[in-house]
């Protein structure tokens, strides 16, 4: 006859046994690490033990950053079992504060900070929400949703047409000239653009909003 709730031993209680027994064995966590207990399966159907649970590491190996825990109750019928405990790290994360449309510019609204087990990470996973705030969103984006290098794109330093300030290094010496971009460009792209006192058309990079840096061969 399967056991009701009320006869049932509580997992969470024997999680956090596990952890403070393991804590006793293992260095503590730092602030980019915690314990990862189990998991305990539901469906092991232990009955509650009315006696104090018996908790120790078990056998086996241990090693720095896991163990296994060992919880044995003495009631009749007695049951225990082993539960892995052991230290995963961890990273503050980018995520989406709500659903976010395509071709929005992130600002700091758009975006809160949590903490994600590394291992559970996307690649490309952004650690510093920073460096996303003036980006533009590819795709759209779910509420809750950790962002990545894959969902954004660089806003536009310069778009064609725009006037520009050329600057270039010509022997030692940093040159100003005004202009105009050929070409949109992203930070870090090269993008062709218009000297306007000569009229001669030449290849830059865009260094910043408005302007770019010439390129002589």
């Amino acid at each position: 006859m399967p056991l009701s709730a009320a006869d049932l031993q509580d997992i969470s209680d024997l999680e956090a046994l596990a952890q403070s027994t393991a804590a006793l064995e293992l260095a503590a966590p730092n602030d980019r690490q915690r314990f990862l207990v189990g998991p305990i399966e539901p469906h092991l159907q232990l009955s509650r033990c009315t006696q104090p649970i018996r908790h120790g590491i078990g056998p086996g190996r241990h090693m720095p950053d896991r163990v296994l825990v060992e919880l044995r109750c003495p009631d009749t019928p007695p049951w225990h079992l082993f539960v892995p405990v052991k230290i995963i790290g961890t990273s503050p994360v980018a995520v989406a504060a709500h659903s976010i449309v395509a071709g929005s510019v992130l600002t700091a609204t758009d975006l809160i900070v949590e903490r994600h087990d590394i291992s559970q990470l996307p690649p490309g996973y952004m650690d510093d929400p920073s460096v996303a705030i003036g980006l533009t969103v590819s795709r759209p984006i779910s509420s809750g949703a950790i962002l990545t290098n894959q969902l954004l794109i660089a806003s536009k330093a310069v778009q064609r047409g725009q006037s520009v300030t050329l600057v270039a290094e010509v022997g030692g010496m940093s040159v100003r000239m005004a202009g105009r971009a050929m070409s949109d460009g992203l930070v870090n792209q090269r993008v062709r653009v218009q000297n306007l006192s000569s009229g001669k058309v030449v290849e830059g990079i865009a260094r910043s909003a408005q302007v770019v840096e010439i390129i002589f061969q």
